[in-house]
């Protein structure tokens, strides 16, 4: 059997804001990722001439994360439905333990929603979340000492774990914490 060609990397993921300033601020200047493209783009989409500007914000390894803004009401409103708020739907990005520590400290010193912060250590990993200016969910997430064996082991029972929990057996298999 020959091995299936795969996805190399993530190219960007996008998101839609309704103040592309207010996202340029928060993930330049208080989390470090630069904007390293801006497009102001009219093309026909989905039946209409649509105005809209596209940004994206640039991660060490080539990846971004984009976010679109529309110049007419009409389709910044169909394209960006207000969405029930879910600590399941969020962006996550790796970052060293000395990174999380300074984009906390930066967070804090601009009183970035401190009430809306927080550290969750799953074991495998320890998380910091916040939000941005659009609501959504972000987490800094700092892998633990000893990741590549703890993903090894994973890889290694990933089929059979979900296959158990498919059928109702939900014991949990983390035992890192």
């Amino acid at each position: 059997m020959s091995k299936m060609k795969a996805p190399m990397r993530l190219h960007h993921t996008a998101y839609v804001t309704k103040d592309l300033e207010a996202t340029r601020a928060f993930y330049e200047d208080l989390i470090g990722l630069p904007l390293v493209a801006t497009w102001s783009e009219t093309d026909e989409l989905f039946g209409a001439e649509r105005v809209y500007c596209h940004t994206f914000f640039g991660l060490p390894d080539g990846s971004a994360l984009a976010f679109f803004q529309f110049a007419n009401k009409v389709d910044q409103d169909l394209f960006d439905p207000e969405l029930t708020p879910s600590p399941f739907r969020h962006i996550a990005l790796n970052v060293t333990k000395d990174a999380q520590d300074e984009i906390f400290e930066r967070l804090t010193k601009a009183a970035w929603k401190p009430e809306g912060t927080y550290v969750l250590e799953h074991g495998y990993c320890r998380s910091m979340y916040t939000e941005d200016p659009n609501g959504m969910l972000l987490e800094f997430t700092c892998d633990a000492p000893g990741a590549e064996k703890i993903n090894e082991e994973r890889r290694k029972d990933a089929h059979e774990v979900l296959k158990r929990w498919l059928a109702g057996d939900h014991t949990s298999n983390n035992t890192y914490r």
